[in-house]
């Protein structure tokens, strides 16, 4: 997915952090939602001025990054 053209991120919004377009919606928020068990579809549903697609790029965007890095072992 092209996750560019739903994300964006600027000094001025959040201190920079990654958001959905046009929102104050962090990426983070989406993958805490996630992962606390919440579904796609609830998410919706609490967050109406979304789209499937903002989660899908939100997904998308936090499979990049963690492609780059690597897990230290403890």
């Amino acid at each position: 997915m092209e996750y560019i053209s739903r994300l964006s991120s600027s000094p001025d919004v959040l201190l920079g952090k990654p958001v959905i377009k046009n929102t104050r919606i962090t990426v983070e928020l989406i993958l805490e939602r996630l992962g606390d068990g919440m579904s796609i579809e609830e998410i919706l549903e609490a967050t109406p001025n979304i789209k499937r697609e903002d989660v899908l790029a939100c997904i998308s965007y936090s499979s990049d990054v963690v492609a780059k890095e690597s897990l230290l072992a403890s």
